[in-house]
């Protein structure tokens, strides 16, 4: 069986939480760095990575790499690679990139070389001056740090954090591979109840749920390389079968409230499609004002940031209140998600670590709480 080079991208600050991920499937990395780790795998190392890594943005087949300062070492060291053993003369084969630190910096132009080269590979290949490009689509992506590129095919199409549940969401969305993030840090437990206080569209508790019933996260979702003929109908066929058989129930509970009733519909309508709902429960209430429960339990949250001025002072309201309000839930840990850089001055306590994490682009600490109510 052909081994393949893959490459798995993920936002900044959860490279060893996704290195975990892919050994855990088995696979073995070979290279790390910032947002990005490269491993390796057979055929269906494709299907099985795209249906379960959790806190991935995209996988892809790694179709070659090489040192380029110059748009000719560009050209040259494109078209030496294989391009025929995935892309058919009927492909379409678009291409985009990015470079960092490099020599090569004008993307447009790396564009174009790029698509040159590999239309010239190909019509040494297929005997053809013109593709017509009418057939499946494979996204070419050329990634340049420090001169050195790689080439790469992307195998996942609209991006993992759309794992399919989500057709509503509130007005600021946190990314589900995030919010898997933030319960993984969490170390869930199966008898520790999770808790959200400001759910929003419900995506920390549900993540949570997925989590703890062994749920792989692409399983009601499609991927680009479903269409590619490069690969192995059946390797996607196998790989749904193994996850369903993974799936396990469990005594886990997640709950998620919010002071918006309309966040709380669609949570509950985001956890049906996820097939969570067994496992979460969702109601409004004021995030200030939560009920100790007697049992153990967990908050997980990622409270409103407030980027403009008046919305800043919101929150940092906010963070102040939560300060007080939580000091009473001890001993229930806290993990609180934040980009101002301020949280612990306003929350009152002193996190027991932080964790530097990107939301996007902004950048955030994630605050946590081992020993909730001591200063």
């Amino acid at each position: 069986m052909r081994e393949y080079q893959l490459q798995a991208t993920c936002l900044f600050g959860l490279e060893g939480l996704l290195g975990e991920e892919i050994e855990s499937l088995g696979y073995k990395r070979t290279e790390t760095i910032d947002g990005r780790i490269t491993f390796t795998g057979g055929a269906d190392a494709v299907a099985r990575s795209n249906l379960w890594l959790r806190t991935a943005e995209r996988v892809f087949i790694k179709v070659g790499g090489f040192h380029a300062e110059t748009f000719d070492e560009l050209f040259e060291g494109t078209k030496a690679l294989g391009w025929s053993d995935f892309i058919g003369p009927d492909d379409a084969f678009p291409v985009k990139g990015h470079s960092i630190r490099s020599k090569l910096y004008g993307i447009p132009g790396c564009q174009s070389i790029v698509k040159k080269a590999i239309v010239d590979n190909l019509a040494a290949e297929y005997g053809m001056t013109r593709f017509p490009e009418e057939g499946t689509r494979l996204q070419i992506e050329f990634f340049i740090l420090n001169n050195e590129v790689t080439m790469l095919l992307d195998t996942t199409g609209v991006g993992l954090h759309k794992r399919g549940y989500r057709t509503e969401a509130n007005g600021a969305p946190l990314k589900e591979t995030l919010a898997a993030a933030l319960v993984k840090l969490s170390r869930p437990r199966e008898e520790v109840l999770l808790y959200d206080p400001f759910c929003g569209s419900g995506t920390i508790p549900i993540e949570a749920a997925l989590i703890m019933s062994n749920t792989a996260p692409g399983i009601n979702r499609s991927f680009a390389a479903e269409e590619y003929d490069c690969l192995p109908s059946d390797i996607w066929k196998r790989a749904r079968e193994e996850a369903r058989d993974l799936r396990r129930e469990t005594s886990f509970e997640a709950w998620g409230s919010d002071i918006d009733p309309e966040c709380v519909r669609t949570s509950e309508a985001n956890a049906k499609r996820a097939g969570a709902e067994k496992w979460v429960r969702f109601f409004c209430r004021d995030a200030l004002k939560i009920v100790k429960e007697d049992r153990r339990a967990t908050i997980v949250c990622n409270p409103p940031y407030g980027e403009r001025l008046m919305e800043k002072n919101g929150a940092r309201e906010l963070y102040r209140g939560m300060g007080k309000a939580f000091a009473g839930l001890s001993p229930w840990q806290i993990y609180v998600l934040a980009a101002d850089e301020d949280f612990p001055r306003l929350y009152g306590r002193r996190p027991d670590k932080v964790r530097k994490l990107y939301n996007g682009m902004i950048k955030c600490n994630y605050y946590q709480y081992f020993k909730n109510g001591k200063k």
